[in-house]
């Protein structure tokens, strides 16, 4: 798209979910807006997510909520390490961000209604507090549905078929009426045959697709303009201190945009900069293993703010969430980071170090996993990886991370190169161990235990289904403890999982009008929102939908500060 007008009252850094709604948002309060990504796709780590937004006391909520359980819970969460004035203030601007959003920019906002908080264990907890994008028929963007960045095909029903979290949840637990909605997937896919001519996608758009591709076509009718394939370089800084407007590279070419009110950075953390991460980052998390979109988050906000005054804060934090490493299909010698969001907590599985030690209720969060391992790779020095071991009847009914289930897709239909790979197989739990170089004793032990525990119902070690957030993902035709089943029918299998990340989430300290701060106050002119801020959650992950909540929340207070400023 050429450019137009080289000075506008807003210059967005970033195309995810946050700089569109800061650029829409700014629209919508009179002031002139562009977004910049450096990508030749939009949508950043935001479209390739699962589009959750956490929003305590939302519009749709499963059951009431109140700003005091709210606070207690988020108090709990970050363990009264986040003055309370800011949690306060987010539990009031989020629910007003989430209205905005379903009311005026023309994103639909239901409720995951039965979905509990992440730590449901803590006082204040709640069931329905994150909100999920309604689907979107991609063909509403035009020639841009093929600009939308996409996720990796393992993350799509048969590499072509978009599924949103509900039909995740049935289709993964086998729930009733699965046979019929694979089948109505199916029918709507093969039966569009005009759009199955242009792309072998469906055109459906779910969970951040949806986010993202609703918040494209709010942009559209607004006419805001989106410069593709324009990264940033540099802020720029008058002798007064104040950012008055970005110096950005456009096919090659440095071009200069002027902000007569505001920059907003909403470009991501640092996690594909290995030398940033080797830099803040603690040596487990160094490693680089990260389930974000490869080679696009390199941190050009965070230095471009810090260089122009900005401070940071909690650099030594990331989204972590066990993965898979596997292959990238049609991408020779390239692999992928598949994130376990929740597989680990399936009937009939166990995850173990190399001890052969189960070392967490596994059905837990990803990102408390995460801190799982790490704490037990302190503790012992045999996690990292970790593995998760299943059985026949696990491998037969369920959904574990690339792995249809085995009524849908038996072994032999797997690919032959994914055998001692990306899984693990053999005739007796003994041969197993010896494959994945466990401890065969503390494996069986192991085993014992929760073949013990799925008997009584209750897992004496972790209790595993002991919370809300366990029965959630758990199977109701098992019995008496939806989240435990034997682990006893050969074959047994078993999959790597190493710690990886979904983002960090350190870098500009803000205030709660998204102003990035110095060590002498706010740096006039300059906001942040997303993953190059500093998480308003310190080191916690209160539930689905943590990261784009407080990412959109900020970035809306940014416009709306934005918009009080006097224009220079």
């Amino acid at each position: 798209m050429p450019i137009a007008e080289p000075v506008y009252d807003v210059v967005v850094v970033g195309s995810g979910a946050a700089g569109l709604l800061a650029s829409i948002r700014a629209h919508d309060l009179g002031l002139s807006a562009v977004v910049l990504e450096k990508d030749d796709r939009f949508g950043g780590t935001s479209a390739v997510s699962g589009g959750g937004i956490w929003v305590p006391c939302n519009f749709d909520m499963a059951e009431e909520d109140t700003p005091e359980n709210a606070l207690a819970y988020l108090k709990a969460c970050t363990d009264n390490q986040v003055p309370d004035d800011i949690l306060s203030a987010y539990i009031v601007e989020a629910p007003r961000m989430a209205r905005y959003l379903h009311d005026e920019a023309g994103v639909k906002l239901a409720s995951i209604q039965l979905m509990p908080d992440y730590l449901s264990r803590l006082p204040g907890s709640a069931l329905g507090r994150t909100l999920a994008p309604v689907d979107v028929d991609g063909k509403r963007l035009g020639g841009e549905f093929f600009r939308l960045r996409v996720p990796y095909s393992y993350l799509r029903l048969l590499g072509r078929l978009s599924i949103n979290n509900q039909d995740a949840g049935i289709l993964g637990a086998k729930a009733p009426g699965w046979r019929k909605l694979m089948f109505g997937l199916l029918k709507n896919y093969w039966l569009d045959f005009g759009w199955r001519r242009r792309t072998n996608r469906d055109a459906r758009l779910c969970n951040g697709q949806a986010l993202v591709g609703a918040l494209r076509c709010a942009m559209m009718d607004r006419d805001i303009p989106l410069l593709l394939g324009t990264g940033l370089d540099r802020l720029e800084v008058d002798v007064d201190g104040r950012v008055t407007g970005v110096v950005a590279k456009n096919k090659g070419q440095k071009i200069k945009l002027e902000a007569r009110r505001a920059v907003i950075l909403a470009a991501g953390g640092f996690e594909s900069n290995s030398v940033m991460r080797h830099q803040h980052l603690n040596d487990d998390l160094a490693t680089g293993i990260t389930a974000a979109p490869r080679g696009m988050n390199m941190g050009d906000a965070i230095g471009a703010g810090e260089a122009a005054g900005g401070r940071l804060e909690g650099m030594q934090r990331a989204w972590r969430a066990p993965v898979l490493r596997m292959p990238v299909q049609g991408e020779d010698n390239v692999e992928f980071a598949m994130p376990f969001f929740w597989e680990r907590g399936v009937p009939g599985s166990l995850c173990v170090n190399r001890n052969g030690d189960r070392f967490v209720d596994e059905a837990v969060s990803y990102d408390e996993f995460g801190a799982a391992m790490l704490a037990d790779q302190s503790a012992t020095g045999a996690n990292m990886p970790c593995w998760m071991i299943f059985d026949a009847t696990c491998r037969q009914r369920s959904l574990v991370g690339p792995l249809m289930p085995g009524e849908l897709k038996p072994d032999k239909k797997l690919p032959p190169e994914w055998l001692n790979s990306v899984y693990y197989r053999a005739d007796s739990l003994e041969d197993l161990a010896e494959k994945i170089k466990v401890d065969p004793v503390g494996l069986r032990k192991a085993v014992d235990q929760i073949n013990h525990a799925s008997e009584t119902g209750v897992d004496e070690k972790f209790d595993r289904g002991g919370s809300l957030y366990d029965q959630y993902f758990g199977n109701p035709e098992v019995k008496p403890n939806i989240s435990l089943a034997p682990v006893s029918e050969a074959p047994f299998y078993a999959i790597r999982l190493d710690l990886g990340d979904l983002g960090t989430k350190g870098g500009l300290a803000t205030d709660m009008r998204a102003r990035v701060q110095s060590a002498q106050g706010a740096v006039a002119g300059l906001y942040a929102a997303g993953n190059c801020s500093a998480s308003i959650f310190a080191d916690a992950y209160p539930g689905a939908g943590g990261t784009l909540g407080p990412a959109l929340t900020m970035a809306m207070l940014a416009a709306e500060d934005a918009a009080k400023q006097e224009p220079v």
